[in-house]
């Protein structure tokens, strides 16, 4: 690179005598610096040699402001052991970031398409939209690399929903964000350093034998497999709402939970107990889905039938593991047949909920008329 010879001479500037420092400019064009001492003019000439000889002509024509402002940011810097260097490097990247980023509109409109393709269910795919409609609401027009954790926190609690349903929501808002990252419209998934609600461990809430006998005695016609299944074969809700008479194998004495229809997405089997077969017996040969339409109301009139006002949440789920360890003392096998991935869950929730002698009078539930041998024997 070719430099510029940087001239120093005596001058006169309103008749006293000063030092002339001329700097060539990059755009051949020069400034001139004037000095009372010699010697501080000629340490202005060693510096701007150095600046020349490193980075040629151009560091010569900073001007004085942007030396003032380089100097209070390297100072601010430096508190942080950062240079100015790194801090344009940073910011260069978050620059590139949001020149590639969408806005939240987009991302979810292309979000929902990408997951309908993949073949989710469509509750999943409702509950995703449902959820994401609401951040859309709040953050509809700015762009996924601008949103911080902060922000994202802020607005969780602002739902003021339980912490298993804020944490719902924070689940949803990380697919969100790791779609935009797998598509290059984000620097990283903020959702991994936002904080999950602490989910308090309530009291499992159970059916006592006569209240599930009651509610089983003046259930519907069309309802009476969905209690039936839900209390002795330890379905979710959903995946009842999913199953087909296809899936209850009467010969094999298995119920069958397909991957396609399971929360984990994992296929799993549950064995039918003598009380199941008992209350499905008058179902053998039914072909088609196991719930009617309407399900929800027809649910709620069978419960005010049975004089069940209070209905503990997931009632069903929860008292088919209590009483099937109680009775059958095997965790393992429960752990599987409820779908989870090990027994810690089970001991966590359900050991030592109910005492054996009630156990054994819950799967001893069956029919009005039934014989009394199809009741289970609880040693």
């Amino acid at each position: 690179m070719r430099r510029t010879r940087l001239k120093l001479r005596k001058t006169k500037v309103r008749g006293e005598i000063r030092w002339e420092l001329t700097i060539p400019q990059k755009d051949a064009g020069r400034k001139r610096r004037y000095f009372t001492e010699k010697a501080e003019a000629e340490t202005a000439r060693d510096l701007a040699k150095i600046a020349q000889r490193n980075f040629g002509t151009a560091a010569l024509s900073i001007s004085d402001r942007l030396r003032v402002e380089a100097t209070k940011a390297q100072e601010t810097l430096s508190a942080y052991g950062k240079t100015i260097s790194d801090a344009v490097a940073f910011y260069v990247v978050h620059l590139e970031q949001t020149s590639k980023s969408r806005t939240v509109k987009a991302a979810v409109t292309d979000l929902l398409k990408a997951r309908k393709c993949d073949g989710l269910s469509r509750r999943y795919h409702k509950d995703l939209e449902n959820r994401l409609a609401r951040f859309e609401e709040a953050f509809g027009d700015r762009l996924l690399a601008d949103i911080g954790v902060q922000e994202i926190e802020a607005w969780l609690r602002s739902l003021l929903v339980g912490a298993l349903t804020r944490n719902t929501y924070r689940l949803r808002l990380s697919s969100l964000f790791q779609f935009a990252l797998a598509q290059g419209w984000c620097g990283k998934n903020p959702i991994a350093s936002v904080a999950k609600a602490k989910v308090k461990c309530g009291e499992i809430g159970i059916l006592k034998p006569e209240e599930l006998a009651g509610l089983l005695e003046n259930a519907d016609e069309q309802t009476l497999p969905y209690w039936a299944l839900g209390a002795f074969a330890g379905l979710r809700s959903a995946e009842l709402e999913r199953l087909e008479w296809e899936d209850v194998h009467f010969d094999s004495a298995l119920v069958e939970v397909k991957a396609t229809k399971a929360k984990t997405a994992s296929r799993r089997f549950i064995q039918i107990q003598n009380a199941l077969r008992a209350w499905l017996a008058p179902y053998v040969g039914r072909r088609g889905n196991v719930c009617p339409i309407g399900l929800r109301k027809k649910l709620a009139s069978d419960r005010t039938r049975a004089g069940l006002k209070v209905w503990p949440s997931n009632a069903l789920r929860h008292s088919f593991a209590s009483y099937h360890l109680a009775c059958f003392q095997d965790a393992a096998k429960l752990a599987l047949e409820m779908g989870h991935r090990d027994q810690r869950l089970v001991f966590a929730h359900y050991r030592e909920l109910v005492r054996p002698a009630e156990a054994a009078k819950y799967w001893g539930i069956v029919p009005t008329g039934i014989q009394s041998s199809l009741s289970l024997a609880v040693a």
